[in-house]
């Protein structure tokens, strides 16, 4: 596993600047310090279901956070709360990764002793 916990915010997208819209909301792109796994892409969308306005990462790409905000001093509160929701996958998704090992484990020593037994 990667070190989930490098994965954070480092920039706008340079390909994908702001962009205001004739609609009244800038769309914004930013970019991740790495490549996300595809759990963690779920988990993030997962975790920003809520999130107004709305925030989401292709779970495709994996590179970056697509949002938008209404106007241009919504970007700086927006970003914190992006902030906050990468943590909070980078802590879930850890946390899902020692279940996984943890459940591993377990298979491995009743199998273990069932084999202990089945040699006796």
């Amino acid at each position: 596993m990667q070190d989930i916990n490098n994965i954070k915010i480092v920039g706008i997208d340079d390909e994908r600047p702001p962009k205001m819209r004739k609609e009244a909301y800038v769309d914004l792109f930013f970019k991740l310090s790495e490549k996300a796994p595809l759990d963690w892409c779920e988990d993030f969308n997962t975790l920003s279901l809520r999130m107004n306005p709305a925030v989401k990462i292709a779970r495709n790409g994996g590179v970056c956070v697509e949002a938008w905000v209404r106007d241009m001093q919504d970007i700086a509160p927006q970003l914190e709360k992006i902030k906050q929701k990468i943590l909070d996958s980078n802590e879930q998704y850890i946390e899902k990764d020692r279940q996984k090992k943890l459940a591993i484990l377990a298979a491995n020593k009743d199998t273990s002793s069932a084999n202990r037994k089945q040699v006796q």
